[in-house]
């Protein structure tokens, strides 16, 4: 009976084996995730930003507001967000892979109302997501890092 136990826990032990590398490589060659958004100026955490991929393209929502202002609400949009609770809002759409980044969508800033052209590149074996929003060319932009929750 001893020999059936350990040769089950055994292969039990190869199989996580075997699999959590697989496992952690879909964690992070992929911005899918749950993400904390960081402010430029005070370096604290502002939001928890939840990426998933629709229709195969990324949009991310915000989950949680982690500032003092949770029940905050976009009132310089100009869209159909206009006024509506920041927190659960979809902020981040239309992004697909382009080689090691993902481009070609838009990112709205809930503070200022603005939409901005969006792209994503994962850094540090995909603890950090590289978000850069710009108007027109991608020079034209900044950069935020936003560091994965796990």
């Amino acid at each position: 009976m001893r020999t059936i136990l350990r040769s089950a826990a055994f292969g039990a032990t190869l199989a996580a084996s075997l699999f959590a590398p697989a496992a952690l490589a879909q964690a992070t060659d992929s911005p899918v995730g749950l993400w904390k958004s960081i402010d430029d100026e005070t370096k604290q955490a502002k939001a928890l930003i939840r990426i998933e991929e629709r229709a195969g393209a990324l949009v991310g929502r915000i989950e949680k507001i982690l500032t003092d202002k949770p029940d905050a609400v976009c009132e310089k949009c100009t869209d159909a967000r206009k006024d509506k609770p920041v927190q659960g809002m979809t902020i981040l759409t239309g992004l697909k892979k382009d080689g090691d980044e993902w481009t070609g969508g838009e990112i709205l800033d809930p503070n200022n109302g603005k939409l901005y052209k969006a792209k994503v590149k994962l850094a540090e074996a995909g603890r950090k997501l590289e978000l850069r929003g710009y108007v027109g060319i991608p020079t034209l932009g900044r950069t935020q890092t936003w560091v994965r929750e796990n």
